[in-house]
């Protein structure tokens, strides 16, 4: 099942820089695991805002709920999910 979700990330202005540094950190390398498994397929920054869109290839709801409250960011982020389904009209073979 493919999900469109953008993120927006907004992290405590009092939160200690080296906190900071850690959780980017963990959330570069979670991300990264994800996206070489193929369930972050892509992802995007919104240009002017801390913020992305993504699209993620998992098997159900739950796995997306997990992966997405997994991020080290989670806690300091708004999500909007919006599940896709492949386009009667779509000519690409590989985007179901």
């Amino acid at each position: 099942m493919l999900y469109h979700v953008r993120m927006d990330v907004r992290i405590p202005r009092d939160l200690p820089p080296a906190e900071v540094t850690a959780i980017l950190a963990r959330e570069k390398a979670y991300s990264q695991d994800l996206q070489a498994s193929g369930k972050w397929r892509h992802i995007w920054r919104l240009a002017g805002e801390y913020a992305n869109f993504s699209i993620f290839d998992v098997s159900s709801n739950d796995e997306l709920h997990q992966i997405l409250s997994g991020l080290p960011l989670f806690p300091f982020m708004e999500i909007q999910v919006t599940p896709l389904l492949r386009h009667p009209s779509s000519i690409r073979e590989d985007d179901s």
